[in-house]
């Protein structure tokens, strides 16, 4: 295996090149299973009477191809991209870079089979079987060799805050990952988790609330101090302000899971404990938020003609809401109104389609052209047109399940007189069918705008070339 390509005088770019189609394919995959999935909720005959294709099934296929296939695949080829340009490197062992695309995409393609057969920890986004999870572990911990080699022979003293941001998201993932999925395997694809009752549910959610807090936040923020100053072609806004970010950031997260468990039988200290830390959780968001979307200061008039900076800014409203909701939601007495109904889902995919898409998008439409040796992408009316429908999609979409989910929650705790239920269970669900048929509206809005961004990234491709990009000296600007 070839050790370091320190001495190369270009990057190394194929392997970003890969990740990058990759991941609007696999986003154009993930995105339609989630519209099947929402429209079987309006349409129960859409589940075709077969147990591979019912909502059970879909749904955890759903949620891995959008966070680990599509956010999976932009999140490798956007920290292997920075970490080069602001180390003035190429990848350290770049054959052990290559070895991660292939094995992620073995990793999706075992999911996409093994999820629709019925196979499954049943554990919120850690359903995958044990052989998947081995898997899963060996291609993170070569990503990490290969990101943190690369830090080691840079050619530059200083480490950018982004590299900060990708290296806690690398190490929380492969900690998460490894502890969360610790079990004992019964057969080929059957385990038992190595822990039980309300520890199982404990480390379940300091896993699953931290899959939020690192993979689908930290790792996006690595790319929102990255791509956000360099479209906008200005310094980041406060540099003393993103290293408080990311130490507040960081500590807080690590310790919000128990919200996701109050009312249950974890115990009332540790649901509270992770009640104070959710709400602590708002000041560092918030900072991150603040110091992207000042980073425009003196540049908000290329808001008017640029639409990749839109997509990138937008998200960061999206991330600014979203992470005052949580805190919000964590909250005991709102928690009661709100946990089990829509209100939850709207709030998650505020965040996924809000500001994990809409940054990744932007991300992904500033390398793409640079990769293949295109000034631009090659329409940039299509960009535009993909902004307004994600846009439109996600606002159809969240606001649904908002009211959706606050007159669910009314329901369920409405009571007469006399101290019996207001309203049946069934009623309660009739209800929601109107906000159900909205949000399938947004869902094919958002997807249509993703399918629009792979037609635009394929011909930008193929209208190019591979690109190769000179390591500049080490006195430039990354």
């Amino acid at each position: 295996m070839q050790v370091s390509n320190s001495q190369s005088n270009t990057y190394s770019d194929g392997v970003i090149r890969q990740f990058s189609i990759m991941a609007v394919v696999w986003g154009v995959v993930g995105m339609l299973v989630g519209v099947i999935i929402a429209s079987q909720l309006v349409w129960p005959e859409l589940n075709l009477g077969l147990q591979w294709t019912s909502f059970g099934r879909l749904r955890p296929l759903h949620t891995n191809a959008v966070i680990f296939a599509f956010g999976g695949c932009t999140l490798f080829a956007t920290s292997y991209y920075i970490v080069q340009r602001t180390c003035h490197t190429a990848l350290f062992m770049p054959k052990l870079a290559t070895f991660t695309f292939w094995g992620w995409q073995a990793v999706i393609v075992a999911a996409a089979i093994s999820l629709p057969l019925g196979y499954t920890q049943g554990k919120e986004y850690a359903e995958l079987e044990w052989p998947i999870d081995l898997l899963i572990a060996v291609v993170w911990v070569s990503y990490a060799i290969v990101f943190f080699g690369t830090i080691g022979i840079r050619r530059v003293k200083h480490i950018y805050v982004a590299n900060w941001f990708l290296g806690a998201f690398i190490i929380a993932v492969a900690l998460l990952h490894i502890v969360n999925s610790a079990a004992m395997p019964a057969s080929f694809m059957h385990s038992y988790s190595a822990y039980a009752g309300v520890q199982d549910a404990m480390v379940q959610w300091w896993y699953g609330h931290n899959a939020v807090g690192f993979f689908l936040t930290a790792g996006f923020l690595g790319m929102m101090y990255y791509f956000v100053p360099k479209q906008a072609d200005r310094p980041v806004y406060s540099y003393s302000l993103s290293i408080v970010h990311f130490w507040a950031l960081i500590f807080t997260y690590m310790w919000a899971g128990p919200h996701h468990l109050h009312y249950t039988a974890l115990p009332d200290w540790t649901q509270s404990l992770g009640m104070a830390f959710s709400l602590i959780l708002l000041a560092p968001s918030w900072g991150g938020m603040i110091n992207g979307m000042m980073t425009l200061s003196g540049a908000w008039h290329k808001l008017r003609t640029d639409p990749i900076l839109r997509f990138l800014i937008v998200s960061l409203s999206f991330y600014g809401m979203s992470t005052f909701e949580g805190p919000m939601m964590a909250i005991k007495t709102v928690n009661s109104l709100s946990h089990y109904t829509d209100w939850t889902v709207g709030h998650v995919h505020s965040g996924a389609l809000g500001w994990v898409g809409l940054v990744s998008m932007g991300s992904l439409y500033y390398m793409v052209p640079r990769l293949f040796g295109q000034k631009q992408m090659h329409s940039i009316k299509a960009i535009e047109l993909h902004f307004w429908m994600a846009t439109v999609g996600i606002v159809l979409y969240i606001a649904a399940l908002w009211i959706s989910g606050v007159m669910e929650g009314l329901m369920w705790r409405a009571i007469n007189a006399d101290g019996t239920l207001t309203y049946t269970f069934v009623e309660s669900v009739k209800a929601k069918q109107p906000y159900y048929i909205i949000r399938v509206l947004g869902g094919l809005l958002y997807l249509g705008g993703m399918i629009i961004m792979l037609w635009n990234v394929i011909k930008t491709a193929t209208s190019g070339k591979a690109a190769t990009a000179t390591i500049p000296p080490v006195a430039a600007h990354a």
